[in-house]
């Protein structure tokens, strides 16, 4: 028995600790923050997951030997180097990568020297900093529109703008390196070639030489119906990915998973967790749009219940270096998850509404995010409320149940799109 603290608040820690939650092998369960929906599963433990020095007081006390980082910020900031550079919490299993292996996600411009040397198929791409602003411009007038403008780190998923012409472009790019729209993360810019294609998202999990694949995903991120409006952290997801067959996912294998795993044990940099592979179809090749170096969100909510295997059972191979001792088991069963949000997100929103409708919901996962217990009450308290996750013989049909029981929750300004997966109807 494992005692595991999993850090984190969303819907991608609330089907990680329902999960987690159902292994044997899984001891006394934190989750921290956590939300309504993980107090189901374990205790939630009022900490943030990038207070340091409070987690390692919790694992001292609580007598942890997981530690699962759900989001990313703690994963770039360090904490695995944090834990294992600690006599007092280095024995602890952390399910994460390096701070090195970390800058996969957390700067674009790593990502690509990376890819770059290791011939890995992605975008043609330059970087520019306020330094070489004027260099920038001129690159950018040089390209072909739409033109892709990144912040280099981190920006809570906001950074990227696909701009359809060289004026917005050239203001996007400004706004980022001159007027440090998103702070340190844009003190550095990407600027890269547009990729017409159809996108997914593949994961891996890996002990730093061996790794295995878990189902794919695809994930909806425009709040409005036909992917039209602002980008969001996510509005549904759908799993098996209707065209990733043998034949292509034999390619994103050879060509882009082999080459990323055996490029980080090459350079000594040290990774021991997920990989997500933010990939685009473009005729019938894959490239690379991003790494991130954990679960996404709402994917997680589709992959983990498809995936068979005990999730630590699996972690516990990994610790030891041996996930190629491992037979991964994935559901023949489709499953997709529709994203309730809150009204005005992803711009404003308001948080405290009560929620009602739970207990008629059937047939579907209810993995809570922005939730919040409040007396005896469940209220709204993010943009992303609540993912409805169902499985079906088919994507159509285990959407017709979340959209369902997508009817049955109740909350003021209750938001979701009802079109997703609508390319494969």
């Amino acid at each position: 028995m494992k005692n595991i603290l999993l850090l984190g608040s969303g819907g991608r820690e609330c089907a990680i600790a329902w999960k987690l939650s159902q292994s044997p092998l899984c001891g006394t369960f934190f989750i921290a923050p956590g939300n309504a929906g993980t107090r189901e599963y374990g205790t939630n433990l009022p900490l943030s997951y990038n207070d340091f020095e409070g987690i390692k007081k919790a694992c001292i006390e609580y007598k942890i030997d997981i530690l699962f980082p759900g989001p990313e910020d703690p994963l770039v900031a360090g904490i695995y180097d944090f834990f294992k550079n600690d006599p007092d919490l280095r024995h602890i299993i952390v399910v994460g990568p390096s701070k090195e292996g970390a800058q996969l996600e957390g700067s674009k411009a790593f990502s690509k020297k990376f890819m770059a040397r290791h011939n890995i198929p992605t975008a043609a791409y330059h970087e520019f900093t306020a330094e070489s602003f004027e260099r920038g411009v001129a690159y950018i007038k040089r390209s072909e529109p739409p033109i892709v403008i990144k912040a280099d780190g981190l920006a809570a998923g906001k950074g990227v703008v696909i701009a359809q012409d060289i004026v917005e472009a050239v203001k996007a790019f400004r706004a980022m390196v001159m007027n440090q729209q998103f702070g340190d993360a844009s003190k550095k810019v990407v600027i890269e070639q547009f990729l017409d294609g159809i996108e997914l998202s593949v994961f891996a999990f890996t002990d730093g030489t061996n790794y295995i694949l878990l189902p794919e995903a695809k994930d909806y991120k425009r709040i409005g119906v036909g992917d039209t409006g602002l980008n969001t952290g996510g509005m549904g997801a759908i799993s098996p990915v209707p065209f990733a067959g043998e034949e292509f996912m034999k390619k994103v294998t050879d060509r882009i998973i082999l080459p990323t795993i055996n490029g980080l044990k090459a350079e000594g940099i040290v990774y021991h967790g997920f990989v997500f592979f933010g990939l685009i179809k473009v005729g019938n090749d894959p490239y690379v749009i991003e790494y991130n170096c954990r679960m996404g969100d709402p994917e997680t909510e589709v992959v983990i219940p498809r995936l068979e295997n005990d999730l630590v059972e699996l972690i516990l191979k990994m610790s030891e270096g041996k996930l190629n001792e491992v037979t991964v088991q994935h559901s023949n069963k489709a499953a997709a998850t529709v994203m309730l949000v809150s009204e005005g997100y992803p711009g404003d929103y308001p948080k405290g509404r009560k929620m009602t409708g739970f207990d008629k919901v059937k047939g579907s996962h209810l993995f809570h995010a922005g939730t919040k217990k409040s007396n005896e009450d469940i209220v709204t308290n993010g943009g992303r409320v609540l993912a409805i996750t169902s499985y079906g013989d088919d994507i159509k049909k285990a959407l017709s149940r979340s959209y369902e029981n997508a009817e049955h929750i109740e909350y003021e300004g209750k938001y979701f799109r009802n079109d997703i997966g609508w390319e494969f109807e």
